[in-house]
């Protein structure tokens, strides 16, 4: 039987690193430095949710829900940073290219960070899940 919660959180995790790996290989877009933090955070989920979802762990909430949960905020700042401009005096970015700028902007408020933040949140939703079935 299918673990669909386990399957959802694989597929936004692949869904994530491929949308992250196109934007910076493709689309030429540099990633900031929060924007790494994200990725270090993402990309070993496809790796962790893909084992679990084949041996149909699902005690993988206890490794991946603390990955997913500090992706949310590290994502959530980054994409406060980028929409809030009170907020980018306590920008993390320093140097290179600014956190607070916005490779992408669609319907006015779909940025990368979203992107992110939105994969995140299904992953720590689906966790949750798992964990509300033990």
């Amino acid at each position: 039987m299918v673990n669909k919660p386990l399957l959802l959180a694989w597929i936004a995790s692949i869904l994530a690193m491929v949308g992250s790996l196109f934007f910076s290989e493709r689309m030429g877009f540099i990633p900031c430095t929060l924007c790494w933090y994200q990725r270090i955070l993402m990309y070993p989920l496809v790796i962790f949710l893909g084992i679990a979802f084949y041996r149909n762990d699902r005690d993988i909430y206890k490794y991946v829900l603390p990955i997913s949960v500090i992706g949310l905020v590290v994502s959530s700042y980054h994409y406060a940073l980028q929409k809030i401009p009170s907020m980018q005096e306590f920008s993390a970015c320093m140097s290179g290219i600014p956190c607070s700028g916005q490779y992408i902007n669609w319907f006015g408020f779909v940025t990368i960070p979203f992107l992110a933040l939105i994969a995140f949140t299904i992953i720590t939703i689906m966790m949750l899940m798992l964990l509300k079935r033990k």
